[in-house]
């Protein structure tokens, strides 16, 4: 943000009440921050100006001292400190920790900070969602070199295999702002020029602190000989990588593909503990599977996934998040698992593969390009003959943050399910294999009807497995009604069309989970809408509906976003719509109020539609 030098266009005060103000966002948007830390950064005696730049930043420091805050937008929505008040602060915001120093020369140089430059601690990657604000540190140095917003969570990252950028540097150590401050400084001796070390005087604490023979143990331990050989290699893979940026044309696809790339070994090396470098390659050498045998694995992680950590509630999911959060993790140590060495060669054959033989109902979304699972057939043959290994399982931290208790306590509490009752289409099918037809079943129950009643009647075409023969019954319940007069009703069926058919011509209801209150309704779950509208002259206001639907009080929510946004608001019921209320916020608050329902409330983004009509 600050790689090019700009000029205020206004530089002003701010007043006692905007003071107040800033310092109540600080606190809010930086919650490890004390009221001791604000009184650090903003001493609450002191003069506070606001620098306005062309592009809608501000820029917040103290009259006669350092800069300390910036708002990217002026809306205070993305507020970050500077690396001067994070050098005071230095715990102010939560930090990724370098590989080492030498990584640092690409941060301070204006790259974004990418996954395969990150140390990962022995306790695994921190918590953290998308857009929070990070700093990064260089290992043996307590002070901050940059700050910026992270990519995705620590969800997401995990299941892309710590992949692509983990963090977009906003502000960093020698950039256009700390240049432009008059006495710049830098809090220690490892703050060089180019590149940025450790504290010679941590180091030289460090040093005398520890005895004669763990230095001798150290330098003779082969153990961390390789160890520091494998990091070696990952700050040289990295390096290679970020050296790509220097071509701007190239930046973006020679980033994904060097970042993939030393993701992939960064993985590798983590399948055993004490395992070298060179062992590894040992063993992947080992493990040149044939075509069928790839297959062969192929079915068997799917399996195991389907067995141990695909849930029902998860459904539909794309195949990506399928194949990167939950095949590839059950594929066994050593093993590489690509499935352009399948016979399949693409993801989406494989899958639709799988779906003809009955073991899933997956189908391909002609708008995203991609296949989709719906549904995981548990009663199919290959699934009840697979016993799954025991694995210790890879749990995966929700953010948990103490200073917004209530809020992850709602958001881990969320569950949203598509479940589905029979039809008097369908109740033909049910009554026949003595199922119940007045109680919901979920997708993969549902189908599992289906394929019970074609196993019961032997409805399987005798020349060509892959397709179903429709008995009068069975036709009746797919396709009565939908076939035009003078058109004649299919006689059979393909198996991967059975279970969305199917589906179909039953009742679609939604249930909402939230503690221990649940609700069930009919139709598909209602998406909440944010509209922003302008009233007289330049007032804004801001209007939620629809939050009833994922069993959120309006009341308790209108009072709750009274207190946040320090403004008015109210509820009005929506006319015609019994028991569907409007929550109206005084303000253009439309991006906060989003995220606000994202992080304290578990709604998913895609549940939320968002419209701004204040915007050309």
């Amino acid at each position: 943000m600050f790689k090019k030098s700009a000029e205020a266009k206004l530089l002003q005060r701010l007043s006692g009440a905007d003071k107040k103000k800033l310092r109540r966002t600080v606190k809010e948007k930086f919650p490890r921050a004390s009221d001791a830390d604000v009184d650090v950064i903003l001493p609450p005696k002191a003069e506070i100006t606001v620098a306005k730049f062309p592009n809608r930043a501000h820029l917040y420091g103290i009259e006669g001292g350092f800069p300390m805050i910036f708002d990217v937008d002026g809306r205070g929505t993305e507020i970050y400190p500077t690396v001067y008040a994070l050098w005071m602060v230095p715990d102010l915001l939560p930090a990724f920790m370098l590989k080492g120093g030498e990584v640092s020369r690409y941060v301070i140089g204006g790259a974004d900070l990418m996954f395969p430059g990150i140390s990962i601690p022995l306790e695994g990657l921190p918590s953290f969602l998308a857009g929070q604000p990070w700093a990064v540190k260089v290992p043996g140095n307590p002070a901050p070199i940059a700050v910026g917003a992270t990519t995705m969570s620590s969800t997401e990252a995990l299941k892309a295999g710590l992949r692509g950028k983990a963090l977009r540097i906003m502000h960093y150590y020698r950039d256009s702002l700390w240049q432009s401050v008059e006495g710049h400084y830098v809090p220690n001796a490892g703050f060089l020029e180019d590149v940025v070390f450790e504290d010679p005087a941590l180091a030289s604490i460090n040093e005398a602190s520890k005895p004669c023979e763990d230095t001798g143990n150290a330098s003779n331990d082969p153990n961390d000989v390789d160890a520091k050989r494998g990091e070696e290699e990952l700050v040289l893979d990295y390096d290679a990588h970020m050296k790509h940026q220097i071509e701007p044309s190239m930046a973006d696809d020679i980033r994904n593909e060097i970042s993939e790339d030393v993701a992939t070994d960064l993985a590798e090396l983590k399948v055993a503990d004490g395992v070298s470098s060179e062992k590894m390659n040992d063993e992947k050498d080992q493990h040149i599977l044939s075509i069928a045998e790839v297959d062969a694995l192929l079915d068997k992680c799917l399996l195991q996934a389907l067995h141990t950590t695909v849930n029902d509630k998860d459904l539909p999911m794309p195949g990506s998040t399928l194949w990167s959060g939950h095949i590839l993790p059950c594929r066994p140590s050593g093993v590489m698992l690509d499935i352009k060495k399948s016979s399949y060669k693409k993801l989406s054959k494989w899958l639709q593969a799988k779906s003809s033989a009955g073991l899933i109902l997956a189908k391909e979304d002609k708008h995203k390009k991609e296949v989709i699972l719906l549904a995981v057939n548990h009663g199919h043959a290959d699934y009840k003959s697979f016993v799954p290994e025991k694995r210790r399982p890879e749990t995966v931290e929700q953010p948990t943050d103490s200073t917004t208790g209530e809020g992850h306590q709602s958001k881990s509490q969320l569950e949203i399910a598509e479940i589905y009752k029979s039809s008097t289409h369908v109740n033909p099918i049910f009554n026949a294999i003595g199922a119940d037809t007045g109680r919901f079943y979920s997708a993969a129950e549902a189908t599992d009807a289906a394929f019970k009643y074609i196993e019961k009647e032997n409805l399987v075409k005798p020349t060509n497995k892959a397709m179903v023969i429709l008995d009068a019954i069975f036709c009746d319940a797919l396709y009565k009604g939908t076939v035009k007069k003078g058109t004649t009703y299919p006689t059979e069926i393909h198996k991967k069309d059975v279970g969305s058919t199917f589906l179909n011509r039953m009742q679609v209801h939604h249930r909402v989970t939230r503690g221990n209150e649940s609700a069930v309704r009919k139709g598909a779950i209602k998406n909440i809408q944010i509209l922003t509208e302008r009233r007289q002259g330049n007032k804004k206001v801001t209007k939620v509906s629809g939050v009833e639907s994922f069993l959120i009080d309006a009341e308790a929510l209108a009072s709750e976003l009274q207190k946040k946004f320090a403004c008015s608001t109210s509820v009005a019921d929506l006319p015609g719509k019994k028991g569907s209320y409007e929550v109206l916020v005084q303000g253009g608050v439309i991006d906060d109020l989003a995220r606000h329902l994202v992080e304290h409330y578990g709604i998913p983004k895609r549940y939320i539609e968002v419209l701004d009509k204040t915007r050309r």
